[in-house]
């Protein structure tokens, strides 16, 4: 009885190390392909936004208000997927919610109406992008890498920013040439295309015994520097005692201000630059600006997250991207635009890979899921009110300053927030 599991483990082992080659980096870079395309579509809402208000007769207040709740949705439906990972596995989450976007899609490019468009829009793609979203992979690479956690979920993040960086332009350019509609109808072909054969043929939910450890033994001199700052597990804790801890309120801190900061530029960052005297293609190319430049300093902020303690990384991120909304509200040329966004595109990225892996680090590997899921309701929460408050506060007061300026302020408070993490477990 005892040897079955070790010829698995040992069969295991062998498959992913074949040919030098540990098999969970592939997870992880299928998982910022599909994270490009999941968030990329949800954040990255700007290009559609005046298109779709002109072509269905809705103001600013009623379809900012739509993408509000569709935010919320999003959310509200990360703990489920998370849930059904913990239950069912990532595969079928994943296949659930790649044919939930298409059919929500199909529905949204026919919808004219106020109720059928926030139906389809805001509720059921929000669910559909949800089940294939970070929230859904985080788990199953927690499982795949525990000396390389932090890099592994930092490159991941680089999908989100590779999202903003490739889809904002690409989806602006589009829409110019064909519509919102065909737009979006050929965004859920290449959907599809693209996550069906990640779920079925990349996805493997069992890791072998040591994870990543396997895959590049390190002498205990390096290995006591990694882990110095990576606190033991509770072994008794539950998803009932985690919620009500301190570094859990925190990150939840965190992340609601991450969501409000990102949503608000995803979505209104566009019209914001374009009110400000900015074409089209060019507020879209400094968005994306952001984006690109983040993509390489993952790779950077990704070796670092293994090395000092995590908490300092995700303050750091926290205040840099705060003063780089002051700087968006008062650029003027094409020259400051492009320098305020790419100094913003080194710290773009990672907020949410950090909040992730600090939660494994501090709670386990087996709460990681459920609790990112419901962590992440406070991102979108955050993400909800940011989305309301960009269209509102511009039709109220004629200005942009009331959301974006809230944002730097909320991102100067995380950051304040994020270094009053534990640096060890607490009980």
């Amino acid at each position: 009885m005892t040897q079955a599991p070790r010829k698995t483990t040992a069969r295991v082992a062998a498959t992913v190390q074949a040919g030098g080659w540990y098999f969970g980096w592939n997870i992880v870079a299928a998982s910022a392909l599909l994270t490009l395309l999941t968030v990329g579509m949800r954040m990255g809402i700007g290009p559609f936004f005046l298109p779709m208000a002109e072509d269905l007769g809705f103001s600013r207040s009623l379809l900012a208000g739509i993408v509000a709740i569709g935010m919320l949705c999003y959310g509200l439906a990360m703990p489920l997927a998370g849930f059904l990972v913990a239950r069912y596995g990532t595969k079928l989450v994943l296949l659930i919610g790649t044919a939930i976007v298409v059919l929500s899609v199909i529905w949204t490019i026919y919808a004219r109406n106020p109720l059928s468009f926030f139906l389809a829009f805001g509720v059921f793609m929000s669910a559909g992008l949800a089940f294939t979203s970070p929230v859904a992979v985080t788990p199953v690479i927690s499982r795949w890498f525990t000396r390389q956690r932090g890099m592994a979920l930092f490159f991941l993040s680089t999908g989100s920013m590779a999202g903003i960086a490739v889809m904002t332009p690409v989806l602006t350019l589009a829409i110019k040439h064909i519509g919102w509609q065909s737009t979006l109808l050929w965004f859920a072909i290449v959907f599809a295309v693209i996550t069906l054969p990640i779920a079925i043929f990349v996805m493997r939910e069992q890791a072998p015994e040591g994870a990543d450890r396997l895959a590049q033994p390190t002498n205990q001199a390096n290995d006591t520097v990694s882990r110095a700052h990576v606190p033991a597990r509770h072994a008794d804790m539950t998803f009932a005692k985690a919620i009500r801890t301190r570094p859990f309120i925190q990150i939840c801190l965190g992340l609601f201000t991450c969501g409000f900061s990102m949503n608000l530029l995803g979505t209104h960052g566009m019209p914001m630059l374009m009110d400000h005297g900015f074409d089209a293609m060019t507020s879209s190319y400094g968005i994306g600006l952001i984006g690109f430049v983040a993509i390489f300093s993952t790779l950077v902020l990704g070796r670092l997250a293994d090395k000092i303690p995590r908490k300092y990384i995700l303050a750091t991120i926290y205040l840099i991207r705060g003063l780089g909304f002051f700087a968006l509200l008062i650029v003027g040329t094409h020259y400051e635009l492009y320098i305020a966004a790419a100094i913003g595109g080194i710290v773009w990225a990672g907020s949410i890979a950090m909040s992730s892996a600090i939660l494994a680090d501090v709670y386990g590997v087996k709460l990681v899921g459920i609790l990112y899921g419901w962590a992440y309701v406070s991102h979108q929460i955050g993400a909800m009110i940011s989305s309301w408050l960009g269209g509102w506060g511009y039709e109220a007061f004629g200005t942009h300053w009331v959301a974006f300026g809230m944002a730097g302020v909320l991102l100067l408070m995380a950051a304040a927030i994020s270094m009053r993490l534990p640096a060890q477990q607490t009980t």
